[in-house]
């Protein structure tokens, strides 16, 4: 641990990581952006809740960082010379969780939101210690629960369920209590006179309470989206914040662009449930598509792209420019050229009663949270794709057995050949070709499956958990017939738009449309709502990359 801080839970080593000390140098540099300060003794400098507290570095004194609960106080950290304040918060320009104070009088460098982030994009040393800090102290948070935020629900819950991957696909952290298993939470119910038929209750900012909330009513209690201007019209709108869409944000807002990307429910997409990405360069140990998504959208932030969380698509406006979208809250964003990378979602297979069960024994994705509710149980997974196949390895470390469920006589045509290794040698799962699900029952949960296997007959067994990972159906009901589809509903970019469509679409100009630009100029699709699309993370990662770079000449045009 550094002199400069003293934490009272931290081990010494991961001390350094959280709280690293600036030297003299890099303390002139910042100065540079900000401004010096004198504090008096218990100043307090931000408070919980504050949008874009201000970012301080102590050069004399020093700074107590708490985190107050009615009215107590936990001790996080005492800063001393050269260390500083902040975490991904501060980037996100969403409310801060702790307090700030000055227990002596001393000295700080004050920087705004706005200079902080112009200092990280122009100092390459200071960035990698400011980030690297951030990232470790967000982590820190979500591994002890500190936040703002306190989750009341049941692990049979399928609305639990959809409200704890929210929070935990956008890196929050929160408590979560069970009412089946923690003895104390009525207590806490009764405190905030919630009843029984309340559950889940999510406890915002220590305060609000909201009974069984939309994913949109979280988002707004925890201010994700205040302080984005949605009246203002930018460079580029970027629908969706999977692979395609934040590569795209990054590239963008790297070349100076100013981006908006806007994401129905949280960053990654299909990308973001995977467990482990094994086949990605740059990372031989994998990497799980959360932490992906995680780093790709604190990079876009570091070069100043805006984010805007839960708040979805509905509608394109394409009979006027500048091009505008509707959300699903009321309001247009508008903006001068548009990057489409809504993505797919997995086929719901034709299987009576299968709403019933969806996050009560029926999954779309297999992180550590879905893991959880079936270890030492006998699960399903069904699709032979590359998702279903790392579904079906990472399952198997927790559950008894792993089923793996193919229309297919085998995975040689549709899945990695490592994967396909991986899963022959793991003795725990079992592959069964030419085999689907007919039915499911259960009074709440998932309780059994019935499956017709190759010779026709039906079996029952005794499962309550399937991860179904199926095809693939593009999110593009929103377009509303502004852009050229195929026939099965991707959009249609660059020579595979037809004279035809063209025609329809009224293309104004002599030149043909761009690679990755759709029927209607400056607007283009990248990722797996592509029509010819490769479904692999890195040619998402490419084609929003490569997106950009037509912005940049469709701009010119105008």
């Amino acid at each position: 641990m550094t002199e400069s801080t003293r934490t009272p839970d931290v081990n010494p080593s991961r001390a350094s990581l959280l709280f690293p000390t600036l030297t003299a140098a890099q303390i002139a540099r910042i100065e540079a952006h900000g401004v010096k300060r004198r504090v008096r003794p218990g100043e307090v400098l931000f408070e919980p809740g504050v949008h874009a507290a201000p970012f301080f570095v102590v050069t004399a004194g020093e700074i107590e960082i708490v985190r107050p609960s009615g009215d107590a106080e936990t001790m996080v950290a005492v800063q001393g010379p050269g260390a500083f304040t902040g975490e991904a918060n501060l980037l996100h320009g969403r409310p801060s969780f702790m307090r700030a104070r000055a227990n002596q009088a001393g000295e700080v460098i004050e920087l705004t939101r706005e200079q902080l982030l112009g200092l990280i994009q122009t100092d390459p040393e200071i960035s990698n210690v400011l980030m690297r800090a951030f990232i470790y102290r967000r982590v820190e948070l979500i591994a002890q629960g500190l936040g703002d935020v306190v989750l009341v629900g049941s692990t049979h819950s399928a609305a639990t369920l959809r409200i704890k991957e929210f929070l935990t696909r956008n890196g929050h952290p929160f408590a979560y209590l069970d009412l089946d298993r923690d003895a104390d939470v009525q207590q806490l119910l009764d405190r905030f006179h919630v009843a029984g038929v309340d559950i889940p209750v999510l406890i915002c900012r220590g305060d609000v309470v909201l009974r069984n909330p939309t994913i949109q009513k979280i988002a707004d209690c925890l201010g994700y989206n205040d302080t984005i201007d949605r009246a203002h019209v930018r460079d580029v709108l970027i629908v969706g914040a999977g692979p395609a869409g934040l590569a795209a944000a990054v590239y963008g807002a790297s070349e100076g662009l100013d981006v908006l990307v806007v994401e129905s429910n949280a960053p990654g997409g299909q990308a973001g449930s995977s467990s482990r990405i094994e086949n990605y360069l740059g990372f031989p140990t994998g990497v799980s598509g959360q932490e992906l998504a995680g780093r790709a959208l604190t990079q876009a932030e570091k070069f100043g792209a805006e984010i805007m969380i839960a708040k979805g698509a509905t509608a394109l406006t394409c009979d006027r420019q500048p091009y505008s979208i509707q959300l699903d809250d009321g309001p247009r964003i508008a903006a001068r050229t548009i990057v489409i990378a809504t993505g797919a979602e997995y086929r719901r297979p034709a299987i009576p009663n299968l709403s019933r069960f969806e996050g009560a024994g029926v999954y779309y994705s297999a992180t550590f949270m879905e893991s959880q509710l079936c270890g030492g149980e006998e699960v399903v997974v069904v699709g032979g794709g590359n998702s279903a196949g790392q579904a079906a390895v990472f399952l198997s470390q927790t559950a008894k057995r792993v089923c793996m469920l193919v229309r297919s006589k085998g995975l040689a045509e549709s899945m990695s050949r490592y994967l396909i290794r991986r899963i022959e040698e793991t003795p725990s799962i079992v592959l069964h070709p030419c085999t689907e699900i007919v039915a499911l029952d259960g009074d709440g949960h998932l309780e059994s499956v019935e499956w017709r296997n190759p010779e026709g007959a039906v079996e029952r067994h005794d499962i309550r958990h399937i991860f179904l990972m199926t095809g693939a159906v593009p999110n593009t009901a929103w377009l509303g017939g502004c852009v050229a589809l195929d026939p099965k509903g991707f959009v249609k970019t660059g020579s595979d738009i037809s004279r035809d469509d063209l025609a329809a679409a009224r293309w104004p100009l002599a030149r043909p449309p761009h690679l990755l630009e759709t029927s209607l100029r400056g607007v283009f699709a990248a990722g797996d709502v592509r029509g010819g699309n490769i479904k692999r993370v890195a040619s998402a990662v490419g084609e929003g990359s490569i997106a950009i770079s037509f912005v940049h000449r469709v701009l010119a045009e105008s």
